[in-house]
């Protein structure tokens, strides 16, 4: 059986902080394509990307020493990329956002090669209610912390959903690192 991986103290709050502001100044649209179309059932949710540049540098260069610390001493999967850019995303309870039960791997460009799901809580807790990440690894439904620069890492295979929110904003960061198909 295969466990997430935690780290309660990942990002410090001012990281948080700087991450959600530099996001704020990329802008954040609608995200609700699920196969091809909006789907409010599936996926009510705003994002934005970070794309690997200077400002957002040291971002990446941390992600990329913890996953693959990770992977060596936890996962053990054969990765080599990280294609895709970091998504942001912004669940606001006035929209009331959510994110239904789902994998991150699965057919198509991106998807087919995802190995890994990276998410990171960037919200102080106190600051909303709902937007709860649940996963199931093992059968169960779990909650991953939801400790401000918390990170949870697991196989893209895993199913996972953020629950309905209830009031305020919740921030988080999510990137997938890639490799050969599971086979």
């Amino acid at each position: 059986m295969i466990t997430p991986y935690y780290q309660e103290v990942f990002f410090t709050p001012a990281e948080c902080r700087d991450i959600i502001a530099t996001a704020e100044r990329k802008q954040f649209q609608e995200a609700g394509l699920v196969k091809g179309h909006f789907d409010e059932d599936i996926r009510i949710v705003h994002t934005a990307w970070l794309d690997d540049e200077e400002e957002t540098a040291w971002i990446f260069r941390r992600l990329f020493d913890l996953v693959l610390k990770t992977n060596r001493q936890h996962f053990q999967f054969h990765l080599d990329a990280f294609a895709e850019r970091i998504q942001i995303a912004r669940y606001d309870a006035c929209l009331g956002s959510h994110f239904d039960w789902h994998a991150d791997w699965g057919t198509g460009t991106f998807a087919s090669k995802r190995k890994l799901t990276l998410i990171v809580q960037l919200s102080d807790p106190a600051s909303y209610q709902g937007g709860l990440l649940c996963y199931n690894a093992a059968g169960v439904e779990e909650t991953a912390s939801t400790t401000m620069g918390s990170v949870i890492l697991f196989p893209s295979f895993v199913l996972h959903k953020v629950s309905q929110m209830t009031s305020g904003l919740r921030y988080s960061l999510t990137t997938w690192i890639h490799g050969p198909a599971f086979t």
